[in-house]
């Protein structure tokens, strides 16, 4: 039996009603030095509440969690938590937002979980045990062809050095021009549509570890292949000292993670 997946289940379920409760009424800043990242009370509250469930079931293992930052057991196992992802989506009454709950054994991730309070889903993983939405368990697409794929793509704009957002758009429109159409929640919205082959592919070249650990468990487990931006292996080695470290990933079905890969190094 999956040793975690229960566990995740349960408290994205919980932690997913504090957060649609709260939708489309909860107060927010922009975070300091960074235009881009929005912080709400909502993202207190979950991280808080998940914060309470991982110490009352696993005690003795570390958390880092976005807004809280890292809680250090001196333990193998590292649980990571987004307690919004999407923050800009929900502060603006936009429903495509997510939670986000992985699971690493020194640095590989074995379990995580998504959960997504507008539509009333929750994906789970664990490592070997395969992906699911609620019940259901889910497969990325099997179309091998990037032009029939629709393909979701993460931007930030970099407003301290504008030469990386244009360098970053030209490589984007050689992207589009070998997909079908493309999509853009930059939230966890869109890793839930790839896992269950909605979408062929999924990319970002700014994001944090909380951003990645528990999508990445859930894309690998239904079938579908999770690098970084340029096809490298992930590296959550010594997580708890990653938390500031920029992350990037490229995450489809193997034949269209291969496919875009070229285009990434053409």
């Amino acid at each position: 039996m999956a040793e975690y997946q229960d566990f995740i289940r349960s408290s994205l379920s919980t932690v997913s009603t504090i957060a649609a409760s709260n939708f489309g009424h909860s107060s927010s800043s922009v975070k300091t030095g960074d235009n881009n990242q929005v912080l709400t009370e909502t993202d207190l509250a979950v991280g808080k509440k998940l914060i309470e469930l991982i110490e009352a079931k696993y005690p003795g293992y570390n958390i880092i969690d976005e807004e809280a930052g890292v809680i250090d057991k001196k333990s193998d196992y590292t649980w990571v938590i987004d307690p919004i992802d999407g923050t800009s989506n929900f502060a603006n009454g936009i429903p495509t937002y997510g939670i986000l709950l992985g699971l690493l054994k020194g640095s590989e991730p074995i379990a995580g979980g998504l959960a997504l309070p507008s539509f009333g889903e929750i994906f789970s993983a664990e490592r070997g045990f395969g992906t699911y939405r609620d019940d259901k368990r889910v497969h990325v697409t099997d179309d091998t062809k990037l032009s029939n794929a629709l393909v979701a793509y993460g931007i930030d704009g970099h407003q301290e050095n504008p030469e990386i957002t244009t360098k970053e758009m030209d490589l984007l429109g050689k992207i589009v021009l070998a997909i079908r159409n493309l999509r853009t929640s930059n939230s966890a919205y869109d890793m839930a549509l790839l896992a269950e082959g909605k979408y062929g592919a999924s990319l970002n070249r700014s994001s944090k570890i909380w951003d990645n650990v528990a999508q990445h468990i859930i894309i690998e487990e239904a079938g579908g292949k999770y690098t970084d931006y340029e096809g490298k292996p992930m590296d959550y080695s010594n997580p708890l000292s990653r938390a500031d470290q920029n992350f990037t990933w490229c995450a489809g079905a193997p034949e269209l993670h291969a496919q875009l890969q070229s285009i990434i190094h053409a």
